[in-house]
């Protein structure tokens, strides 16, 4: 049997706690009170996204590939996972929206605009 963990009440929506944990080769058993990872808490959507990240090592382009989604639905993804785990998330207002810097930055992969004037163009944006 490999049900998921509650991690809240279906009465009350409060947290549960983990009180028994038991051994399915030697059959010892222990009582208490365990809580759940932070990754027991996150719903399974974020749960696949994560899985599918780690299968990518990271690379956000290759998670775009993986799951057809864009660039900046991915950062968001990414951004509510670490939301809630309990991260803050630092969004700074002053650089220009993601999908432009991606732009940029994409040019600047692809050898259509050099390092400086890709550097310009964000500092433009931000303005």
């Amino acid at each position: 049997m490999n049900n998921k963990i509650l991690n809240r009440c279906p009465v009350c929506e409060h947290e549960m706690i983990v009180t028994n944990l038991a051994c399915n080769h030697c059959r010892t058993k222990i009582e208490g009170e365990f809580l759940p990872s932070k990754f027991c808490r996150l719903p399974q959507e974020q749960l696949e996204f994560i899985e599918v990240f780690l299968k990518c090592r990271g690379s956000i382009k290759d998670v775009e590939k993986e799951l057809g989604i864009s660039y900046p639905t991915v950062r968001n993804r990414l951004d509510n996972v670490l939301q809630s785990l309990g991260y803050g998330v630092d969004r700074t207002e002053n650089l220009p929206e993601s999908t432009d810097r991606q732009k940029i930055l994409d040019a600047l992969e692809k050898g259509q605009i050099t390092l400086e004037e890709a550097t310009q163009q964000i500092r433009r944006a931000k303005r």
